[in-house]
C-alpha cells in the first residue's frame, strides 16, 4: 500500500521532487519537494483508494472509533469519504474560530467522551494536527489518535506527538516516495543524498550544495 499510494502520488504530481530546483516554503524554509494532495481528489478511483486505506488502518488500529473529525480545510473532505465507508458521524475542526454567530472552531455535533479519529492530509512538524487534537480535547473528546496520507517523517514530527501521546498512522512517507521515484526515474540516483540530507535538518540549506 505504501508503495502503490507514493506512486500514484509521484504520477498525478500531488508530490513533486526537485533537488535541483528546490521549492520555498511558506516558512522560508528551502525544500526539494513539495505535496498537495488536495489534487487527489480530481482522481476518483485514487480518490476511493486513499478512503479505503484510511478507512483499514482506523478500523484496525482504533476499533473503538465513534466519530471521525477532518482537519480544516485539506483534511475535510477525505474525512468525510472514510467516516461515509466507516458509516460513522463526522465533523471538522477550524484552523480558528468563525468571528461570527456561534463562533464555533469545531463543526459537527459534540459529544463529551466520544472517541475520535483525526483526519489529516499531510503531516510536517504536526503542529497544526496537534492544535487539532487539543480543540478536540479542550471540547471533552476522547482523541483515539491521527490518520493522514503523507508525511515527510521529519523527527520534528515524531517527537512532537510522542511528547503529546497520540499516534500517528500513514498510508505513506518520504522514505517510501524517494525510494519509488528513484525506481520509476523521476530522480537520479545522485539526488538521494541530497533528499535524504534535507529530512534530516529542513532548516539547514548545506543540502544543496552536495
Amino acid at each position: 500500500m505504501k508503495r502503490k499510494i507514493a506512486e500514484s502520488l509521484l504520477e498525478i504530481k500531488a508530490v513533486s521532487l526537485r533537488p535541483e530546483d528546490p521549492y520555498t516554503w511558506a516558512s522560508g524554509i528551502r525544500s526539494p519537494i513539495y505535496c498537495d494532495n488536495r489534487l487527489t481528489l480530481s482522481y476518483p478511483g485514487l480518490r476511493k483508494e486513499i478512503a479505503r486505506g484510511l478507512a483499514d488502518i482506523i478500523e484496525e488500529e482504533f476499533p473503538g472509533v465513534e466519530m471521525i473529525m477532518g482537519t480544516a480545510t485539506a483534511g475535510i473532505p477525505h474525512a468525510a469519504l472514510v467516516a461515509e465507508k466507516l458509516n460513522l458521524p463526522m465533523g471538522y475542526v477550524r484552523a480558528s474560530a468563525k468571528g461570527h454567530g456561534k463562533e464555533n472552531s469545531i463543526e459537527g455535533v459534540i459529544r463529551e467522551g466520544a472517541r475520535v479519529v483525526v483526519v489529516e492530509d499531510l503531516i510536517s512538524t504536526g503542529g497544526s494536527s496537534l492544535a487539532v487534537v487539543q480543540t478536540l480535547q479542550e471540547a471533552g473528546f476522547i482523541v483515539l489518535g491521527v490518520v493522514a496520507i503523507f508525511t515527510y517523517n521529519l523527527d520534528q514530527a515524531r517527537e512532537n506527538f510522542q511528547r503529546e501521546d497520540i499516534q500517528l498512522f500513514t498510508l505513506t512517507n518520504y522514505e517510501t516516495l524517494i525510494e519509488v521515484a528513484l525506481a520509476r526515474d523521476y530522480i537520479r540516483e545522485e539526488d538521494l543524498a541530497k533528499l535524504k540530507k534535507w529530512r534530516e535538518n529542513p532548516a539547514d540549506s548545506s543540502w544543496m550544495n552536495l
